[in-house]
């Protein structure tokens, strides 16, 4: 089984903001002042897929919310968290059940016990970034 990697290089980055276009947003505020909504937003004009992760919400963004990760039932090539470091870890086993491409954590966000369980199940991981920062800076 392929090993994952803990990607930082900026080529690796730009790599995986082309290749992959469905994201699941873990956390997904419905407030628009919230960064989660303005990042999954953006995403979404530059044509990503994108699939909201918010217990008790039906739809954000004009697409069908589900309260985990485990409720999704189509391929995911990045899960993307706007949670905690501390509560990281739910999040990064149901993703070793979806078996994304890439488990981004945003800017702020750092767990590395969740990266290691991760990466030795073969999904990348890029911590303490902003998906949107990185899609303006190297795809733009």
């Amino acid at each position: 089984m392929k090993t994952g990697r803990i990607i930082t290089e900026d080529n690796d980055v730009k790599a995986i903001l082309q290749n992959c276009k469905t994201v699941a947003v873990v956390g997904l505020s419905p407030k628009t002042d919230r960064d989660s909504y303005r990042v999954a937003e953006y995403m979404k004009h530059h044509g990503y897929t994108v699939i909201p992760i918010r217990p008790a919400q039906q739809e954000i963004l004009g697409e069908k919310a589900y309260p985990s990760l485990d409720d999704v039932k189509i391929p995911v090539d990045i899960v993307n968290v706007f949670r905690k470091s501390d509560q990281i870890m739910p999040h990064a086993q149901e993703a070793l059940r979806l078996k994304p491409k890439v488990f981004w954590m945003q800017l702020g966000i750092e767990n590395q016990e969740a990266a290691k369980c991760l990466t030795e199940s073969g999904i990348d991981v890029i911590m303490n970034q902003c998906i949107m920062v990185e899609h303006e800076r190297l795809c733009s």
